[in-house]
């Protein structure tokens, strides 16, 4: 397994290093690299398996490197300190993401998981979607990484009409095709996806405002008509919140 550590710090890389040397799966070449030049550089002449990308660096960031590659034949693991918008970023494209300090357990979980994903070449789709996040296509073509036990799915954030709390597990459900069953809990994705301008309407509910059609009030607390035919209903609680987005959104 060939292992390319790229961060500006050489503490930091010397850190990875021997965390990575202690990882229990076999036997690894271990290389690194301190920033966006001598990283592309190290990419083609190592031809890693896995590489561990900081985000900010001295001479550009992770996300510039990426878009100076042709391809991503290795599995990508993030580091970074806690910065928000990357974080927002890593978790819309489902790629992995370390937070600095690196904690070993931590990344000794990650390694697994890229192991266990080296022959997947769905990367260089999630890595599309990732710079999506940091350099914002048009919202009509922004797209969300969505996983089940068994497939990756690249949707895009226009075709999601709803999601719905199935313990703790995600329902989302998209426009001309069929649901899809996520492994984390409806708060995760509320969190994620208020700024795409999702709202919770109930405690079982998250609903993409883009496909309101309208309100109607009349009915017990209220229901929300999408422009598909679904109803959602909106909690006692929620009412007047859901009245107050939906008024400042048509201003």
């Amino acid at each position: 397994m060939k292992i390319l550590l790229i961060d500006n710090e050489a503490p930091i890389r010397e850190t990875l290093r021997a965390m990575v040397q202690s990882w229990s799966e076999g036997h690894h070449e271990i290389a690194d690299a301190n920033g966006v030049a001598t990283g592309l550089t190290a990419i083609a002449a190592f031809q890693p398996d896995i590489v561990l990308l900081d985000v900010e660096m001295d001479d550009g960031q992770g996300f510039d490197l990426l878009r100076k590659l042709e391809q991503t034949n290795f599995q990508l693991i993030f580091t970074t300190a806690h910065n928000q918008y990357a974080v927002q970023a890593f978790k819309v494209s489902a790629i992995d993401y370390l937070l600095k300090p690196i904690d070993p357990y931590e990344l000794h979980q990650s390694l697994n998981k890229a192991m266990h994903n080296i022959k997947q070449m769905q990367l260089q789709q999630q890595v599309q979607v990732l710079l999506q996040q940091v350099a914002p296509k048009p919202e009509t073509e922004r797209q969300i990484v969505l996983k089940d036990m068994e497939k990756t799915y690249f949707v895009k954030m226009k075709d999601v009409l709803f999601c719905e709390a199935e313990g703790a597990y995600t329902k989302f459900n998209i426009a001309n095709t069929e649901p899809i069953f996520v492994s984390k809990n409806l708060r995760f994705y509320e969190d994620l996806l208020s700024d795409a301008g999702f709202i919770r309407t109930h405690h079982s509910c998250l609903v993409n405002s883009a496909r309101i059609k309208l309100f109607d009030r009349k009915i017990d607390s209220g229901v929300l008509v999408l422009d598909t035919g679904h109803t959602i209903p909106v909690s006692q609680r929620k009412k007047e919140y859901v009245m107050q987005y939906l008024e400042n959104k048509g201003n």
